[in-house]
């Protein structure tokens, strides 16, 4: 137990609340309610072996750097906790419970699935070239809400676009907050990162503009999908968040880092999941 149970911390199998929720909220987008069991089902296995993969492989591929990073020296490859071996598994195990996922769900989610691994193999690696890694990772957790879009309906459709891209720059926001505790480090390193391109205050600054993006195409949804007034309520909750995300991170005290970055967005997700639902399932009226 107390091996599975460092397999899991590795992966931080407990962030699946991330996107997880996103991908629901296609779902009931797309199904116009309830999705069936079926494909709920498969959507969820997907979901799983795809980040099991995506983060087994971000592991290994970091682990050289990990090891010099006083932050993260003590995590499980570079510390020695796991093996390069048994993360090369969960890799592959991952990757393949995604794909027959994709499979079992209809021709076009298989079709795309490769797709979907190019971009979660690519995303460890941006950092050593470009400041946009960020934007990779919003990238491949934007797939969430589409994947999710075309389990349900077996194609593709601009609908549900405008909501890959608020989950985009949602995770671009956030994971710009998360890197600022690594800016020195990069810097020396040589590594790419909004912090270690425009400092500290350019790099809030940055995650700000983005988070405002992101609940306006949030919003927009209300037009989109003809929600209503469980959806607004919804909507006014996220923006406090958002508000009280970044109130708790400034230039001068950068010690609430870990409750702007896991708390406020592991709750935001899951509210804009259940106001999404309430009011595609009860009607928001208006």
């Amino acid at each position: 137990m107390g091996r599975v149970a460092d397999l899991l911390e590795m992966i931080k199998f407990s962030h699946t609340i991330f996107a997880l929720p996103f991908a629901l909220t296609g779902l009931i987008l797309a199904s116009g309610g309830l999705p069936s069991p079926y494909v709920l089902a498969w959507v969820i296995v997907a979901m799983v072996g795809a980040r099991t993969c995506a983060m087994a492989f971000n592991r290994i591929a970091d682990t050289e750097i990990d090891a010099k990073n006083p932050r993260t020296a003590e995590r499980h490859l570079p510390s020695g906790r796991i093996a390069s071996r048994d993360a090369w598994v969960m890799t592959i195990a991952g990757a393949l419970l995604m794909v027959f996922a994709a499979w079992m769900l209809n021709p076009l989610c298989l079709m795309l699935s490769p797709l979907a691994l190019i971009v979660l193999f690519l995303y460890p690696y941006t950092k050593r070239f470009t400041a946009l890694c960020h934007y990779v990772l919003g990238l491949a957790l934007a797939a969430a809400p589409l994947g999710a879009w075309i389990a349900v309906t077996g194609e593709f459709s601009l609908k549900p676009l405008p909501l890959a891209l608020a989950v985009l720059l949602w995770v671009a926001g956030f994971d710009v907050f998360y890197a600022l505790q690594d800016l020195d480090f990069d810097s020396e390193e040589g590594l790419h990162s909004i912090p270690a391109k425009l400092g500290v205050k350019g790099a809030l600054k940055l995650a700000a503009k983005l988070h405002i993006a992101m609940f306006l195409l949030l919003v927009s949804q209300l037009f989109i999908f003809n929600l209503g007034l469980w959806y607004i309520a919804g909507m006014a909750l996220v923006g406090y968040l958002l508000f009280y995300e970044h109130a708790l991170v400034t230039p001068n005290d950068l010690s609430r880092l870990d409750a702007a970055f896991f708390n406020m967005n592991g709750i935001i997700s899951v509210v804009v999941f259940v106001a999404t639902l309430t009011d595609v399932t009860l009607g928001g009226g208006w």
